[in-house]
């Protein structure tokens, strides 16, 4: 199997997910459609200091795609928040998702002291537990990753 690269979505123009967005609609997965829509109002286009967005590409295709923002649910610049993974059906599994979010992470350790996140539920609660993250005790946050704590 081809592994996908991972490359940086900036800019003005949305990243080119409209395919990616249908399959998540099909999930029941608005954010994915969400995401081009911010971007195109300027809502959030992932462009303040430390953010990021990564788009993965398999064939020419759009499979997979992660942001970090500053979180919006804290007043502390220091705090970024992991958003936007959503991987193609079709790669569920294949260690797509983990290599976003490590690409994420690898980011935002020289912007951040921490990033926070919030899971819709058990599958994603496991994922994340599986990849090193803490369990966070907030309304706002399911999941919490640490930069330099041993």
């Amino acid at each position: 199997m081809t592994i996908p690269s991972i490359r940086r979505h900036a800019g003005t123009v949305p990243p080119p997910i409209d395919a990616l967005a249908a399959a998540a609609d099909d999930e029941g997965h608005g954010f994915v459609r969400r995401t081009i829509e911010e971007w195109a109002s300027g809502d959030n286009r992932f462009d303040k200091t430390g953010e990021v967005f990564f788009i993965a590409e398999l064939d020419g295709d759009i499979v997979g795609m992660c942001g970090v923002n500053v979180d919006g649910y804290v007043d502390d610049p220091t705090v970024g928040r992991l958003r936007h993974l959503y991987v193609s059906p079709t790669l569920r599994g294949s260690g797509l998702g983990e290599r976003l979010v490590m690409r994420c992470l690898d980011h935002a350790a020289n912007h951040f002291g921490l990033v926070r996140l919030r899971t819709p539920g058990p599958a994603a609660d496991h994922f994340y537990d599986n990849l090193g993250f803490e369990r966070a005790d907030s309304n706002n946050a399911t999941h919490v990753w640490r930069f330099g704590t041993d």
